[in-house]
């Protein structure tokens, strides 16, 4: 008798197990979705936070384009008023990929192309600055106005666009352009002035690294791979 009770006993045993392990199986999926729309709600708002500071950074750019060719002092126009073109034309394309977007500034696919653009825009106004080396400087230009020249902007693009990837995408052209130009052009100092440009530029990037790493205003990437 007894083993027949358990014999009718194991059915219903099953059935509760089942059960439990589906209600599990259904708070396990619940939490995964909650998650997954945390995620994506939180790309989102890097992205729009984005989408709303570049257009901050495009005017940042000829502005201080323009000072630069005030500051430099030369008696040629033509190359500094070129260099001020690749500096306007970078400034042209961040605004337009801005109006382009801000109609639709919480649409996630949207905003994906704009980071994407934004990479891309990013590495050429970084050529286009870096230009100006050889453009808007004048040889033997000193040390400390090629460092200030070259630091600037990077440091700008870093406190207006708090994105790690956006300065060193910025960056990185803008030291090589700078550093060579000291030695070709050449600068005050030349290889001496070319050597402080990239421990400066470097110096820059270490402490958008850190201040990311410490939890500070440049929050998880935002910026999306070119390709």
């Amino acid at each position: 008798m007894v083993a027949y009770a358990r014999t009718q006993a194991t059915p219903g045993t099953v059935e509760h197990v089942s059960e439990e392990a589906e209600r599990q199986n259904d708070q396990s999926g619940g939490i995964a979705k909650l998650a997954l729309l945390h995620a994506e709600a939180a790309e989102t708002a890097r992205l729009a936070n984005l989408l709303g500071r570049s257009f901050y950074a495009a005017i940042a750019l000829p502005v201080l384009g323009v000072l630069t060719v005030g500051l430099a002092g030369g008696t040629e126009l033509m190359r500094p008023l070129v260099w001020c073109a690749f500096v306007a034309a970078a400034a042209i394309a961040t605004l337009s990929a801005y109006f382009h977007t801000i109609g639709q500034p919480f649409e996630r696919v949207a905003l994906k192309s704009f980071a994407k653009n934004m990479s891309a825009i990013l590495l050429y106004s970084g050529f286009a600055w870096g230009a100006g080396a050889f453009l808007a400087l004048t040889a033997g230009t000193g040390m400390a106005a090629a460092v200030l020249f070259t630091v600037a902007p990077g440091i700008a693009i870093a406190a207006l666009l708090r994105e790690r990837e956006a300065v060193f995408l910025f960056l990185a052209p803008v030291a090589t352009l700078a550093a060579f130009a000291s030695v070709l052009q050449p600068f005050a100092g030349g290889a001496l002035a070319a050597g402080l440009i990239l421990i400066a530029c470097a110096t820059v990037a270490a402490a958008v690294v850190l201040w990311d790493r410490r939890g500070g205003d440049f929050v998880r990437p935002a910026m999306l791979p070119l390709t």
